[in-house]
């Protein structure tokens, strides 16, 4: 029998709920009990606008008929396979299916279950890929302040959110951070990318010099930063690192778990922004959310340096037991499919135009000290109450939530990323709805 209609939890007190304000939550919940293309049903049966794709994974939009069909029909084929010496062909389609909309210097896909084991995979793949090459004192992975890759402990120690790092000890050595690229003395109510900050990635050859090029394996960043709250590339500045990173032999990890799948417009923002990474991490779009999964694709130079010794011999001691799952795989075919046939890439790029205008119309509006967008992915930032950080940004995601619509909050900034079937008349019912809680939170 379904559980659609139990909308209320005989008890809260068993599950630890992860990034939340547990005892506020629990005192006051808010429910979601279904969902169906750009809204949410809450428990009390209203409709909330989504203006999050649940957390930047829902690009599709909820509950669509080729995904759940897809998963449907894989969960009475095969539930399971193995992914260790044995195989299935979803898995195999599915990695052709992706190097076709990919930037064109990858050819090879890793299966994950989230951002973060992409994160941690990737790592791993750069670090035993110099070793392969006879390379193995290039131990080093650069990250950048304010840089989300996950909650594992590579994707901790690269990252640099003090709140998700400062619990857990030592972490990896021999890691160093570039600065972040948020300016907002300089480039503040920005459209687009913003006009200061390239040099910025001029610090990544202190970096080299300080540590000498021959230790460092990898650099790692966020082509766009997102839950830090939405941090543009200055102009010009990831083509930098890119050069950098090629001067002195070090690979160059776009983290993508965000970005990827159509949020700003094309397949990837390596695709956007015209720059060939050597590694891109994906995740959450890859199945629109619905089953968990992700992918870490590689140029064909990184896979074949393992490619070596007695064919029989296992190249790359690493994997997970659900690895290419095959309901994983299901949805995510179902997945590129729906995007492929709505045209739901070109759609954002279309919209974009759009969504910038209206997300801009809020300039003037109480609290609002600036305002970021690229794609569809948008940001507000406010003043912080004095000695009360974060607290006015959350008053407005429990009020929204309240006038039915999901925004998401990193700090004092409110982040917007909807899902790419949204309408021009459903931006303005956001848009709206984040102008008039602007207008009551203190």
């Amino acid at each position: 029998m379904s559980n659609r209609l139990n909308t209320t939890p005989n008890d809260l007190r068993a599950f630890w709920m992860p990034f939340t304000a547990n005892r506020q939550f629990k005192q006051n919940p808010r429910m979601m009990v279904a969902a169906k293309d750009m809204h949410f049903t809450a428990a009390d049966g209203r409709q909330i606008l989504d203006g999050t794709a649940g957390l930047w994974c829902v690009n599709a939009g909820h509950c669509r008929p080729l995904i759940t069909e897809a998963i449907r029909q894989q969960a009475g084929e095969l539930d399971y396979a193995p992914a260790f010496q044995m195989g299935h062909p979803k898995a195999f389609e599915l990695a052709n299916r992706l190097m076709d909309i990919a930037p064109d210097n990858m050819a090879n896909v890793l299966y994950t279950n989230s951002g973060s084991e992409s994160v941690e995979t990737a790592l791993k793949v750069a670090l035993a890929y110099h070793r392969a090459r006879g390379d193995g004192s290039r131990f080093r992975l650069i990250g950048r302040e304010r840089g989300y890759h996950g909650v594992n402990f590579g994707g901790i120690s690269v990252g640099g959110i003090v709140a998700n790092r400062k619990m857990f000890g030592t972490l990896l050595t021999g890691v160093d951070h570039l600065p972040h690229t948020h300016q907002p003395d300089k480039n503040a109510f920005t459209r687009g990318e913003p006009e200061h900050g390239a040099d910025l990635a001029d610090e990544l050859q202190r970096i080299v010099t300080l540590h000498d090029p021959s230790t460092i394996a990898a650099v790692i960043v966020e082509p766009v930063a997102g839950s830090t709250g939405v941090l543009i590339p200055p102009k010009g500045y990831l083509k930098r690192l890119r050069e950098i990173c090629t001067r002195h032999g070090i690979l160059l990890i776009f983290d993508e778990v965000i970005t990827g799948y159509g949020r700003l417009g094309s397949a990837f923002a390596a695709q956007h922004f015209d720059i060939k990474p050597d590694i891109i991490v994906t995740a959450k779009g890859l199945t629109n959310g619905v089953v968990p999964m992700g992918a870490v694709f590689v140029t064909a130079e990184i896979h074949d340096a393992f490619m070596q010794g007695p064919e029989h011999l296992i190249e790359f001691f690493h994997g997970y037991t659900y690895s290419g799952n095959p309901i994983a795989c299901a949805a995510a075919l179902g997945t590129l499919e729906t995007y492929k046939q709505e045209g739901l890439f070109e759609r954002a790029a279309e919209l974009a135009p759009y969504w910038e205008e209206a997300l801009h119309s809020l300039k003037g509006e109480p609290h609002v000290i600036d305002i970021r967008n690229i794609g569809l992915v948008g940001a507000i930032e406010l003043e912080p109450i004095a000695g009360e950080p974060t607290k006015r940004a959350f008053s407005a995601f429990v009020r929204a939530w309240e006038k039915g619509a999901l925004i998401r909050t990193t700090g004092d900034i409110i982040a917007l990323s909807p899902p790419l079937i949204i309408s021009k008349s459903q931006i303005d019912e956001l848009i709206d709805c984040v102008r008039s809680v602007l207008n009551e939170v203190a």
